[in-house]
């Protein structure tokens, strides 16, 4: 797995500083961040109290298609699939369940999935999606990102986007110099926000 091109973080106690590092890395790699986050840089001031996280996301995967996870061979009146990864098994039926109905899903052993009695092209079923992994992306991060932030720091700003996200959290009200940290963390980076 590629490590991450740059990983900071920054406090005025340099005992605090290590803790936190240690924290955030043991999280990230904990929640499979790794694959996803490029550039990280974390701000933690407990005397004022602040908690700020920057950083630069990877390209994320595209979708998964059935194609992409089976062989799906055309028969008369059904098709079979030969699957070649499980990782996106249970995702497919949940998809096949949803579009054709469970009467028309038959999954005789791990790696075969028979579809009957339903009309759809085989080009068709090959393109359709079955996960896109950027959807729970976020919700990861954020969920990665709450578990650095210290405890009580219930006040926060999130925003995230394709490429980029910050997240600054206090006990105390934001205030526009705290939320200013984020333009001054992502210049570190060599980034702009």
């Amino acid at each position: 797995m590629q490590a991450i091109e740059y990983f900071e973080v920054e406090c005025p106690e340099a005992r605090g500083g290590d803790n936190y590092r240690q924290i955030a890395n043991d999280v990230l790699l904990d929640h499979n961040m790794l694959r996803v986050v490029h550039k990280i840089h974390v701000y933690i001031d407990p005397k004022v109290p602040i908690f700020v996280a920057v950083g630069i996301l990877k390209k994320v995967t595209t979708v998964i298609k059935v194609g992409d996870i089976a062989n799906v061979n055309p028969q008369e009146g059904k098709f079979t699939l030969a699957i070649s990864d499980e990782t996106y098994l249970a995702p497919m039926l949940k998809v096949f369940w949803d579009k054709f109905g469970k009467d028309h899903v038959d999954q005789p052993d791990r790696f075969t999935v028979i579809l009957s009695g339903i009309s759809i092209e085989a080009r068709e079923l090959e393109e359709m999606v079955i996960t896109d992994p950027s959807a729970v992306l976020y919700k990861d991060l954020v969920y990665s990102l709450r578990c650095i932030c210290p405890e009580g720091f219930r006040v926060r700003s999130e925003n995230y986007g394709a490429e980029k996200f910050s997240f600054v959290a206090s006990e105390d009200l934001l205030t526009d110099a705290s939320l200013a940290l984020v333009k001054e963390k992502f210049a570190l980076m060599g980034e702009t926000p």
